[in-house]
C-alpha cells in the first residue's frame, strides 16, 4: 500500500469506503497508462481494468472515465480532495477540473476547496499549506489565473478549475458554443483550448448521473483529460420509466451499508395512529402534515439542545424541508406559514422558498441562506423548496421532511431521506431524536414501510463493489503484567538450583509453578489495606501470606512431596513480593469524605430556555424506523392528573432526580420551572395550550432544567476525612482485541494511518508494566516513547478503571490517560488536543486529580513513598526530544 494513502487517510481523517476508493485509484494509476486516449490504447486500458474489477464494462467516455458510488452523506467532497491530494503527491499530477452539476453544487465546491473554511478538503495536507492550490473558477477564468506557465516559475502549484455543468448546457444551446471556448485575446487563445493542451488534465465529476444525457457534457471529450473520476450516489440514468445503470462502476457503497455503519441518520416515517386519509380532504391532510411536522421539529430542538449540554457539544439546530408540488403551491405553503394563525404567527420570519423560477438578486439571497443554515446564527427553521434540491445540498441539520408533492413511494424514499443523511456530529450518538430523520407522510405512511421493506430497496439491498469487501478479522490479545513471566522464570531457576543441590527426584513443572504463582496473587489482593506493597515483604505478613497459599494448595491436591510443596510455595512468594514492590507502582485508594455540615445545592440562576418552541399535541402521532422497525410513539397521555399550579408538573418530575432535595432546592425549582411556564405562555394561546405542552413534555423540559443545574452546582463542608482503604492495587491481566493481519505492533514505528490507531495493540516495552498496550491517539504511542527514553522514569502503564476513583462534577469517573514513576516521584499524565486545554470538563477533572494528588502525596510520605504530581501535556509538546522532567516544568498542573 503507498504511503501516501495511508498519509493523506490519516490526515484527511478518511472513513473506510472513501479510503477504500483511494486505495482503488491507486490501483489503477498505477496499472493503466494516462494520455493515450486513441480507440485501440482505450480497449487495451479497458481490458487492464476489467481483469482488476470486472464490474467495469466500458469506460463511457472518450478517455478512462470510472465511477465511485458513494452513498450520500459518506463524504464525496471530501474524497475529491483525497483523490486530487494523492494524484498530486504521488504522481505529479497538477491540474484539475471539477465538474459541478449546478449552482447551488457549484456555490458549496468552490467554498469546500477554500482554505480556512469549515469544511476544506485540504486541511491537514502539508503541501497545500506551503504553495496553495489555484482555484479557478466559472466566475475568474477570465483573468487568466489558470493560464501562467506551471511548468517554469509556478512549477509548484496545483490547479483547480470548478465549472457549472448547467451553464455550459446553457450556452450551447441553438448550437452555439459555450462562452468557456470563446477566444480570448488576454491568454492568446480560448481557455477551453488551453485546458485540453495539458498534458495531465484529471476531470472530476460531482453528481455525475445528472448530466450523462447532456448535450454540454459532450464538449467533455473535447477536453481530452488522462482520466475521469465520477462521484455520485446514484449510478444510473433515468429513462421514462428505465434506470440504465452506468458501464463503469469500480467501487459502489450503498445506503444500506452506511446506514448499518452509522455513517449516517436513520430514516423514519410519522403519521398519527390509527389514521385514515380518506376522510380527510387533500387541504385538510396538508394543514394536518404540515402541524404534525412543526410537533416533531420541536421536540427534536428540544432532544439536540439536551443531548449538546449533557454532552458537551455545539447546539445543533435543526430545520424542516417542505416539498412542495410547484412554484404556485411553494407560494401558498408561505403565505399559510407566513400568516398570524399558524402557531400564532411564530415562523414568520423563518422560512424561505427555494425554485426555479428565482433568478437575479432573490436567488442569490436565497443560496446564501442555503449555505448558513448549519450557522447558529441563522433565523431559517423552514425550507420550501420545488425540485430543486436534489443531490449536493450538504446540510447536516435537516431532521424533519414534509413531502407535499405528488410521488410514488419509491421516490419519495430515495428523494426524501437523500436530503436529510448526514450527521451533525459525524457519527450516531446513540439518542434516537438526534440520528434520526423524520419524513412526515400521513397518506404515504404504509406505502413507504412496505417500499422500505422491499428486499430490493435501497435501504434493504444495494451492489457492494470493492476490491476486498470483507470485514478484517480481529483477534483477541491478553496482556499479563509482566510480574507473572519473572516470577515464574526466576522460581523455577532457583527450586531447580535447590533440588539439584539435594539430588531430589521431582523436577518443578511450570504448571506447578504457574498454579502457585496464581493462588499467591489472589491472596495478596486480601493484604491491598496494607499502606504499602513493601508492607508485604515484613516477617509476619509474609509468614502468614506463606501459609495461607500452602494450606489452600495443599487441600486441592494429593502430594507425595509435601516438604517440596511447601518449599515451592515459599519460593514463590518470596519471589511475589520482591517483584510486586519492584515492579509496580503503588496507587492508593483514596475515599475523600465531608465531616461536619456540608451544605451542597445549585446556584441561583437564569434558564436558556430561548430555543424551546413546543407545541400541544392533539392526538398520537406514530414514528416508525424504516431499516430497524424501531416504534416510537408522540402522545398526549389524557390519563395524567391535572396539576393546579402549571410549575408543579415540571417540579414533581425533577424532585425524582437523585441529586435534588425538594426540602432544600424547592424555591430554585419553583423559580426555574416558572421561567419555563412564563417561555411557554409567551408562545403559546391559552393556558390549555401551555398544560398539554406540559403535560406531555415534563420529562423533556425537566431534563433541561436539570442539565443546567448540574453546571451550578456547589458542595462545601466543615471539613474533609480522607481515607485510604487500599495502599496499593494489584494489577490484573487485560484483554485488547486487535486486526488479525496486523497482530502487535512496534511502539516505536511510525503509524501512517492515525485514525486506525485505536485498534492496534503495540508491545517491545521495557519499562511498561504490561508487555502489550492500546493507545487512543498517535500522541500517546509517542509518550510511551518519552517514557522509555527518558533515564528517570522506572516504570509506566495505561491504568484501567479499578486503578483510580477520582470523582469530578458530583458523580463522574475520571481514568487518568498515564501513571508513571520516576527516581523521585509519581505522576498521572493526561495528553490533550491543545485545543481542548482550558475546556471546562478537561479543567474541571484536573482540579478533582490534584486534590487525590494533595492527599495520595500525604499518604504515601507517611510511609517512605513519594510525592504524587499531575501533569496536563497538550499533544502539540508530546515529541520524542522531550524528558519527563522537561514536560513537568512546562504542564505541572498546580
Amino acid at each position: 500500500m503507498s504511503k501516501h494513502i495511508n498519509a493523506i487517510s490519516a490526515r484527511l481523517s478518511l472513513r473506510n469506503p472513501q479510503k477504500e476508493s483511494l486505495e482503488i485509484l491507486s490501483d489503477i494509476v498505477d496499472t493503466i497508462e494516462l494520455g493515450n486516449n486513441d480507440s485501440q490504447s482505450l480497449l487495451r486500458e479497458l481490458d487492464k481494468v476489467k481483469s482488476l474489477y470486472p464490474s467495469v464494462s466500458d469506460f463511457e467516455r472518450e478517455f478512462p472515465s470510472l465511477c465511485f458510488a458513494l452513498a450520500t452523506g459518506v463524504g464525496k467532497t471530501r474524497l475529491m480532495g483525497a483523490f486530487i491530494s494523492y494524484l498530486y503527491l504521488s504522481k505529479g499530477i497538477r491540474n484539475f477540473f471539477v465538474l459541478a452539476p449546478n449552482l447551488t453544487i457549484y456555490n458549496k465546491l468552490i467554498q469546500d476547496f477554500t482554505p480556512n473554511t469549515p469544511k476544506y478538503v485540504f486541511k491537514g495536507i502539508a503541501e497545500f499549506i506551503t504553495v496553495l492550490p489555484v482555484i479557478i473558477t466559472g466566475d475568474n477564468y477570465e483573468d487568466g489565473l489558470g493560464n501562467r506557465n506551471q511548468y517554469s516559475m509556478f512549477n509548484d502549484e496545483v490547479h483547480i478549475n470548478i465549472f457549472n455543468i448547467s451553464k455550459i448546457n446553457s450556452e450551447v444551446r441553438g448550437g452555439k458554443a459555450p462562452r468557456i471556448k470563446r477566444l480570448k485575446e488576454y491568454i492568446g487563445d480560448s481557455y477551453f483550448n488551453y485546458l485540453a493542451s495539458l498534458p495531465d488534465l484529471v476531470l472530476l465529476m460531482d453528481e455525475s448521473h445528472r448530466y450523462r444525457a447532456s448535450a454540454g457534457v459532450k464538449v467533455l471529450n473535447e477536453l481530452k483529460p488522462i482520466l475521469g473520476i465520477e462521484l455520485t450516489a446514484t449510478p444510473q440514468v433515468e429513462s421514462g420509466n428505465r434506470a440504465n445503470p452506468f458501464k463503469n462502476v469500480i467501487y459502489s457503497y450503498p445506503l444500506h451499508k452506511a446506514m448499518e455503519d452509522g455513517f449516517v441518520k436513520e430514516p423514519a416515517v410519522a403519521t398519527r395512529e390509527n389514521f385514515n386519509a380518506s376522510q380527510y380532504s387533500e387541504e385538510q391532510l396538508e394543514r394536518l402534515k404540515l402541524h404534525d411536522g412543526i410537533l416533531v421539529h420541536e421536540e427534536t430542538k428540544v432532544e439536540l439542545e439536551v443531548y449538546a449540554r449533557q454532552n458537551h457539544k455545539p447546539i445543533v439546530k435543526p430545520f424542516i424541508l417542505i416539498v412542495a408540488q410547484d412554484t404556485t403551491h411553494a407560494s401558498k405553503l408561505m403565505d399559510i406559514i407566513q400568516s398570524d394563525e399558524f402557531f400564532e404567527g411564530r415562523y414568520k420570519n423563518k422560512v424561505i422558498t427555494v425554485h426555479s423560477n428565482q433568478s437575479g438578486q432573490e436567488k442569490d439571497e436565497t443560496i446564501q441562506e442555503l449555505m448558513r443554515l448549519e450557522n447558529p446564527v441563522s433565523q431559517t427553521e423552514i425550507v420550501i423548496h420545488v425540485n430543486m434540491l436534489k443531490e449536493g445540498w450538504d446540510v447536516t441539520n435537516l431532521y424533519t421532511i414534509i413531502p407535499l408533492r405528488a410521488a410514488n413511494s419509491k421516490t419519495l424514499v430515495e428523494q426524501s431521506i437523500g436530503r436529510g443523511l448526514r450527521l451533525p456530529y459525524g457519527n450516531r450518538t446513540g439518542v434516537k431524536a438526534v440520528d434520526r430523520l423524520t419524513i412526515i407522510a400521513h397518506d404515504k405512511f404504509q406505502n413507504i414501510i412496505d417500499e422500505a421493506n422491499n428486499p430490493n430497496s435501497i435501504i434493504r439491498k444495494g451492489v457492494y463493489i470493492g476490491k476486498d469487501v470483507a470485514r478484517e478479522q480481529k483477534k483477541p490479545i491478553t496482556s499479563t503484567p509482566k510480574i507473572g513471566q519473572a516470577v515464574v522464570q526466576q522460581v523455577q531457576a532457583k527450586v531447580s538450583a535447590v533440588q539439584a543441590t539435594n539430588n531430589e527426584s521431582k523436577p518443578v513443572q511450570t504448571d506447578d509453578v504457574m498454579s502457585v504463582f496464581e493462588l499467591a496473587q489472589r491472596k495478596i489482593q486480601n493484604y491491598e489495606h496494607l499502606p504499602s506493597s513493601k508492607h508485604l515483604a515484613t516477617g509476619e505478613i509474609k509468614r502468614q501470606l506463606i501459609e495461607e497459599v500452602r494450606s489452600e494448595y495443599l487441600v486441592n491436591q494429593l502430594d507425595l512431596f509435601p516438604e517440596q510443596t511447601t518449599a515451592l510455595v515459599e519460593q514463590v512468594v518470596e519471589v511475589l513480593v520482591e517483584q510486586t514492590i519492584q515492579h509496580s507502582i503503588d496507587i492508593p485508594r483514596i475515599i475523600v469524605q465531608p465531616v461536619g455540615e456540608l451544605t451542597w445545592g445549585y446556584h441561583d440562576f437564569s434558564l436558556d430556555v430561548s430555543s424551546v418552541r413546543l407545541q400541544p399535541v392533539d392526538e398520537h402521532i406514530l414514528i416508525q424506523h424504516l431499516r430497524t422497525h424501531d416504534r416510537e410513539i408522540l402522545q398526549r397521555n389524557n390519563n395524567l392528573a391535572v396539576e393546579e399550579q402549571l410549575e408543579d408538573y415540571l417540579v414533581a418530575t425533577l424532585i425524582d432526580y437523585s441529586d435534588i432535595s425538594y426540602d432544600d432546592h424547592s424555591s430554585l425549582l419553583y423559580h426555574l420551572s416558572n421561567q419555563v411556564v412564563q417561555h411557554l405562555q409567551s408562545y403559546l394561546s391559552d393556558e390549555n395550550a401551555v398544560r398539554n405542552v406540559l403535560q406531555y413534555n415534563r420529562g423533556r423540559l425537566a431534563e433541561l432544567i436539570h442539565s443546567q443545574m448540574k453546571n451550578n452546582y456547589y458542595e462545601t463542608a466543615t471539613a474533609y476525612e480522607v481515607q485510604v482503604s487500599k495502599g496499593f492495587t494489584t494489577f490484573k491481566p487485560v484483554s485488547y482485541t486487535t486486526l488479525l493481519a496486523e497482530g502487535v505492533k512496534p511502539f516505536r514505528q511510525p503509524v501512517e494511518d492515525k485514525s486506525r490507531i485505536r485498534s492496534m495493540v503495540f508491545g517491545g516495552f521495557f519499562k511498561c508494566l504490561y508487555p502489550e498496550q492500546k493507545f487512543d491517539s498517535d500522541s500517546e504511542r509517542k509518550f510511551a516513547v518519552i517514557c522509555e527514553n527518558d533515564p528517570n522514569v522506572e516504570k509506566w502503564l495505561k491504568p484501567s478503571s479499578e486503578h483510580f476513583k477520582i470523582y469530578y462534577n458530583h458523580s463522574r469517573i475520571y481514568e487518568p490517560d498515564f501513571v508513571v514513576e520516576t527516581q523521585t516521584g509519581k505522576y498521572i499524565c493526561e495528553i490533550k488536543k491543545e485545543k481542548e486545554m482550558e475546556d471546562s470538563i478537561v479543567q474541571a477533572k484536573a482540579r478533582a486529580v490534584l486534590e487525590w494528588c494533595t492527599h495520595a502525596s500525604k499518604h504515601e510520605l507517611e510511609h517512605d513513598g513519594k510525592e504524587w504530581s499531575y501533569l496536563l501535556i497538550p499533544h502539540t509538546d508530546v515529541q520524542e526530544n522531550m524528558t519527563l522532567e522537561g514536560l513537568k516544568s512546562r504542564h505541572l498542573f498546580k
